[in-house]
């Protein structure tokens, strides 16, 4: 794929970022030895990586984006010792408490300053991060999507897709004594929020939604979405139709499981059993793809374990946004080709215990396109 607008100027800004850094001494050496004995770190040079699982060159551009915003309010944020904490703390302090998951508390003692300095500075991170940080998540530029589109058709031979479709849920340990938290309850009698994301064939976010109770399935989060009222008004997937073989037409599409419909600009596995060789090659093939979504989703969770555990009574008007700032960072690394992240696990599973739904709504014109793609796929139109 081509490289995603701006990507020069953001690998420039990252590259300036860490020569200021360097030029201004090593802040990770005064900061390492607040915190040796806190934490058990391996030996150089993986000690900074073990803690914030990114490398410093990606450490140092998040800092560069957030840097004016976290300096602008006037602050007496400190360590234990009195130190104030600079630009850099804070963004360290953020980063590890949503890449670990750990309780306020622990990375208070951890890093040697109270709670309450963490949440402070974790929700200042976040605030900057969706202002600087947002244009790492966009809907793709028209040649991006033609990369896209033919890298989804290498993977598995489906022609122009533009996207895989997919949804986790956010675990939450909520009170089941208070009586308005029966909408987070979902299908595993368990409390949890929704995220919806759309990914193309590098694990990149391309459009999320999130903030929707467990209650509600993957059926009606689609349908409250922007994404899906752009599609139904046809100003989103509305690029220029493909011609296979016998002049089929075969218009922007993505590709969903079976927990979604199947529409004409979704297409889903065919459900049922005792299905022909041609359909249950179209099932794998979509399998294979939707897979990518699914490796999305666990790498972030993995990767941000604030959102990949179960959080203990969150603020659920903050999580939404906490879980945005978490799939910019997750674009981030993608973006500034952070090597850090190849140790991740190659792992599908991010919603372990949940079951597998099923949607029977199926669209006239997306079961035409399903059926002539199944066709295609099989080798049964010519060549």
């Amino acid at each position: 794929m081509g490289p995603v607008r701006g990507f020069r100027r953001r690998k420039r800004a990252a590259k300036d970022a860490a020569a200021a850094g360097q030029e201004g001494g090593d802040w990770w050496v005064d900061f390492s030895r607040r915190i040796t004995g806190h934490l058990s770190l391996p030996e150089e040079p993986r000690k900074f990586e073990s803690v914030f699982k990114i490398s410093r060159t990606t450490f140092n551009y998040i800092c560069a984006l957030v840097r004016d915003d976290m300096m602008s309010k006037t602050s007496h944020l400190a360590f234990a010792d009195g130190k104030i904490l600079s630009v850099e703390d804070q963004v360290a302090v953020a980063l590890r408490r949503l890449s670990s998951g750990e309780s306020l508390l622990n990375i208070g003692v951890s890093f040697g300053v109270n709670q309450s300095t963490v949440s402070q500075v974790t929700w200042r991170f976040v605030e900057a991060m969706e202002e600087r940080g947002i244009h790492h998540l966009k809907w793709p530029t028209t040649q991006e999507m033609e990369d896209i589109k033919c890298k989804f058709e290498k993977i598995r031979g489906f022609p122009n897709c533009c996207g895989v479709i997919g949804t986790t849920h956010i675990m939450m340990c909520l009170s089941s004594a208070d009586t308005s938290n029966v909408i987070w309850v979902d299908h595993e009698k368990k409390h949890s929020m929704l995220l919806q994301a759309i990914v193309d064939h590098q694990m990149r976010f391309r459009d999320v939604a999130t903030g929707w109770p467990g209650s509600m399935n993957e059926l009606s989060v689609l349908r409250s979405s922007g994404f899906f009222k752009m599609c139904e008004k046809g100003t989103r997937l509305d690029g220029e139709e493909m011609e296979l073989p016998e002049g089929f037409q075969v218009r922007e599409y993505i590709i969903g499981d079976s927990g979604f419909p199947l529409l004409p600009w979704l297409l889903t596995p065919y459900q049922g059993k005792d299905l022909s060789d041609a359909k249950t090659e179209f099932n794998k093939r979509l399998s294979a793809t939707v897979a990518v979504a699914q490796s999305a989703l666990a790498k972030l969770k993995d990767m941000w374990k604030i959102i990949g555990g179960e959080m203990w009574r969150p603020d659920k008007h903050r999580l939404p946004r906490i879980i945005l700032v978490c799939c910019l960072l997750h674009n981030i690394v993608i973006d500034l080709e952070d090597e850090v992240r190849d140790d991740a696990l190659s792992s599908h599973e991010h919603d372990t215990s949940y079951k597998q739904q099923l949607c029977n709504i199926a669209d006239n014109n997306g079961v035409m396109l399903r059926d002539k793609l199944s066709a295609y796929l099989s080798g049964r139109l010519p060549p």
